[in-house]
């Protein structure tokens, strides 16, 4: 049987890295849709710009006019999708590689109700501003992630159980925000419904650092990771036989990945399925085993980018909250995946 070779390099004749093309491929085509679709979007608006125009902006050679209308206006908002979608794709990708189910997701396990919860109880019970709401959504994910993984511990926290823990936290949290919804009065109940569509309406640079240092922080402890989470797909007694602490790196991977969940949720609100679809369309390109985190990552910036360009454009001036078209793909593309795991024999 033929066999393909990947390209390794070598550096100082000591370590060598394994190099697969097509995955490095993804990855620059990924980041190019991502960019290029950010440059549209800031043009997009009342107020449209060529894609050449929003470029001398961002080069420093533009008009002052157009200088305050990217800079101060649309640019925050851009920056907030693209780290609420890597948030997204990653944490995704984190939690399927943990549970090893493709529907692990903050989606299925209850994070995005349960930060939704701690942002509705800011909205009903304390007309908390925008900064006390951002602040509950990410206390509710926290605690949330936190009830999860105490729930699914019996001597270490494996897949089936995380994933059936997750759907029974996610019923409850529900069930816990319709109640707020029925308490509040008309003017916070439409606050509420506004902000649990999931929208990157408003957002300034008040969002960008907090939600920036976050990834700067969280993404190299993930990646650093990365080869430990690869070796967990072997089973856990093989990964201890190669050194792996399994649960420890479980615990570590898993904070992550309710930070950023939660963070981004508490950016942007409830953005759906983007952490659902991201690490899976990330792989159905690369062909790659393993997480494929970067991909992932990529991956889920560069679909709440063009979600949200298609918001803009597609709709005149109807514009949806990128929550709205996100939520329709996505389950779309659940509908698909549920079919052909049947079809699959798996489900």
């Amino acid at each position: 049987m033929k066999t393909t070779r990947q390209p390794v390099l070598r550096i100082g004749g000591r370590v060598s890295l394994r190099i697969r093309i097509r995955s490095v491929a993804v990855v620059l085509l990924l980041t190019g849709v991502a960019l290029a679709a950010a440059v549209v979007l800031i043009g997009t608006g009342d107020f449209p710009m060529s894609f050449a125009d929003v470029l001398s902006v961002l080069v420093g050679s533009g008009h002052p006019a157009d200088e305050l209308i990217v800079r101060e206006l649309r640019l925050p908002r851009v920056l907030v999708g693209l780290l609420v979608g890597a948030s997204l794709g990653l944490a995704g990708a984190l939690f399927q590689a943990v549970s090893r189910n493709p529907l692990g997701s903050p989606d299925i396990l209850g994070l995005g109700q349960g930060a939704t919860a701690g942002a509705l109880t800011m909205i009903v019970l304390f007309s908390g501003s925008a900064a006390a709401v951002t602040a509950g959504a990410l206390v509710g994910g926290l605690v949330t992630g936190t009830a999860i993984y105490a729930l699914a511990w019996k001597r270490g926290v494996h897949g089936y159980r995380l994933v059936l823990v997750g759907i029974g936290v996610s019923a409850v949290m529900t069930a816990v925000n319709s109640y707020l919804i029925t308490k509040a009065d008309m003017v916070d109940a439409a606050r509420a419904v506004v902000w649990m569509t999931g929208s990157l309406n408003g957002r300034d640079w008040a969002q960008v650092w907090p939600l920036l240092a976050l990834c700067a922080v969280l993404v190299p402890v993930v990646l650093a990771n990365e080869r430990g989470l690869r070796m967990t797909e072997m089973g856990d007694d093989a990964s201890y036989a190669l050194g792996v602490r399994v649960e420890r790196l479980r615990l570590v991977l898993l904070a992550c990945a309710v930070l950023l969940a939660s963070a981004a949720t508490a950016a942007a609100g409830p953005v759906a399925f983007v952490a659902l679809t991201a690490p899976q369309l990330a792989r159905r390109l690369t062909r790659s085993p393993g997480p494929n985190l970067v991909p992932s990552l990529l991956m889920g910036a560069a679909l709440l980018i063009v979600a949200d360009l298609l918001s803009q454009r597609a709709f005149g001036s109807d514009q949806l909250p990128v929550g709205v078209v996100t939520g329709a793909l996505g389950g779309v593309y659940l509908l698909w995946l549920l079919v052909t795991e049947r079809k699959a024999g798996r489900v």
